[in-house]
C-alpha cells in the first residue's frame, strides 16, 4: 500500500539533468597494504642523486589578502645527495642572472638572494613562522615534495580506498573515474591511543603511481601539498615531470616543471657549497 501511494509523487519530484560521462581506465591494480608500502620504499630507495632542471613559477596570495601575485618565468637547477644535501639555484627572466641560490646539509641551510643584496641563514625546522611567506619555504618543503618517503623506523601505516575523477587531457573533454589507495603513515603518541598522521600518499590504481602527498603539522593541519603529473622515464626511474607544491597555511603554490633530470651520478661536495660574501649582512631566521 505504501507503493503505491508514492507513486503519484514521482513524477512530481524526480527530476533528470545531464553530467559529464567519466569512464573507467583501462586497467585497475588491487594489491595488498604491504605491497604499497614496498613500492613506497622501493621509490624512495631508487634516488640517491638527482640533477634536475627545471622551471618553476609561483603565486602567493589569495582570499586572506584579496589578490593574487605570480611570478614566472624562473629557471633552474635542483641538485640533491642522499641523505639530506639539497640545493635549489634559480635564475631570474631573460638576464640569467642568479635570483636565489639555497643549499642545506639537512639540518641547517643557506640562502643568497643577490638581486636584494640578501643572505640568510637557519635552521630546516621552522619554529617561528614569518608573514612572508617566502621565508617559510624552508628546503625540506623541496626534499619532501620531490621524494616521497616509505615507512620509517616507528611509524604504522594504514590504507583505505577511494576514487578521483581527473581530465588526461585539457584539451578534450574525456574524464575518467579513477579507483584510488590512499597510504596514511602515523606516528603514535607515547603514553596515549592517540596516532598522528604524519602524511597521505594517494595512488592511482591503473599505474600505482603518487598523483597527490599531504604532509601534516605536529597540529595535524594541512602543512604542504604536493601533486604529481606527467610521468616520464629519467634513466631506469618513473618520475613526474610536473610537481606543484602548495602551502595552504602560506597561501603559496610552486609549479615545477623538469626539463632534464640525470639520477644516481655522483654529486661533489663543492656542488653543495654556498659562501658568504664579504659584503653582505648575514640574517638569521629562526
Amino acid at each position: 500500500m505504501a507503493g503505491v501511494l508514492f507513486l503519484p509523487l514521482t513524477g512530481c519530484y524526480r527530476t533528470t539533468r545531464a553530467v559529464q560521462k567519466t569512464h573507467p581506465p583501462p586497467q585497475v591494480f588491487t594489491v595488498s597494504l604491504d605491497h604499497l608500502v614496498k613500492d613506497t620504499d622501493s621509490r624512495y630507495d631508487a634516488i640517491k642523486t638527482m640533477n634536475a632542471s627545471v622551471e618553476i613559477s609561483a603565486t602567493t596570495g589569495g582570499g586572506k589578502e584579496g589578490q593574487i601575485t605570480e611570478t614566472t618565468g624562473f629557471t633552474g637547477y635542483i641538485l640533491l645527495r642522499k641523505p639530506g644535501d639539497l640545493r635549489v639555484l634559480l635564475f631570474a627572466p631573460f638576464a640569467h642572472i642568479r635570483a636565489l641560490d639555497m643549499v642545506t646539509d639537512g639540518t641547517t641551510f643557506k640562502m643568497a638572494i643577490p638581486p636584494r643584496n640578501r643572505f640568510i641563514t637557519g635552521s630546516n625546522v621552522l619554529t617561528k613562522p614569518s608573514k612572508n611567506a617566502l621565508e617559510n619555504l624552508r628546503p625540506g618543503v623541496f626534499y619532501d615534495s620531490l621524494l616521497i618517503q616509505g615507512l620509517q623506523k616507528g611509524q604504522v601505516v594504514s590504507v583505505t580506498a577511494d576514487d578521483r575523477v581527473y581530465q588526461p587531457d585539457p584539451l578534450k573533454k574525456y574524464f575518467v573515474q579513477e579507483p584510488t589507495y590512499e597510504l596514511s603513515f602515523h606516528q603514535p603518541v607515547e603514553n596515549s591511543v592517540e596516532l598522528k598522521t604524519l602524511r597521505t600518499v594517494h595512488l592511482g590504481r591503473s599505474t600505482l603511481l603518487p598523483f597527490q602527498q599531504d604532509i601534516y603539522d605536529a597540529d595535524g593541519q594541512l602543512d604542504t601539498q604536493a601533486t604529481y603529473d606527467n610521468y616520464q622515464k629519467f634513466g631506469d626511474v618513473e618520475f613526474p615531470s610536473k610537481i606543484v607544491i602548495r602551502r595552504p597555511k602560506d597561501q603559496l603554490s610552486l609549479t615545477l616543471t623538469i626539463t632534464k633530470m640525470t639520477v644516481n651520478q655522483a654529486l661533489g661536495d663543492d656542488q653543495f657549497e654556498l659562501k658568504i660574501p664579504d659584503n653582505v649582512k648575514v640574517e638569521k631566521l629562526p
